[in-house]
């Protein structure tokens, strides 16, 4: 088992920056992949980033592709989304998730490990 607790959310004025961090406890993550979810209000939960076990790989959405970076510190058991440039769309609840399935990374199911979330709000 891998407990995933979210934390670095907030509020923040649209072209500002936040970092989340996502810590990781039960197991080591070094043989996870590591992805970041949101969910917006009234909408359904979306891919944002993912990055393999060694952190030598990383994709994103369309929608972050340039604003966001993740990346993992695999000694810490620890996980980060560096977000820039944000938006009022990039309002949500975010997640971060441990997975074995590196080719299917934008895929809900291919996670095994879920957070409790941390809500970033961006207002218009």
């Amino acid at each position: 088992q891998v407990q995933l607790v979210e934390s670095g959310g907030g509020l923040v004025q649209a072209g500002g920056s936040l970092i989340l961090s996502c810590a990781a406890s039960g197991r080591t993550i070094s043989s996870y992949v590591m992805g970041w979810f949101r969910q917006a209000p009234q909408k359904e939960g979306e891919f944002v980033a993912a990055i393999d076990r060694a952190g030598g790989s990383s994709s994103y959405s369309d929608s972050v592709e340039g604003r966001f970076t993740i990346s993992r510190d695999n000694t810490k058991n620890s996980m980060y989304l560096q977000m820039s440039s944000l938006k009022p769309g990039d309002t949500g609840v975010y997640y971060c998730a441990a997975g074995r399935n590196y080719a299917n990374y934008y895929a809900q199911t291919s996670y095994l490990y879920w957070g409790q979330g941390t809500q970033v709000t961006v207002p218009s």
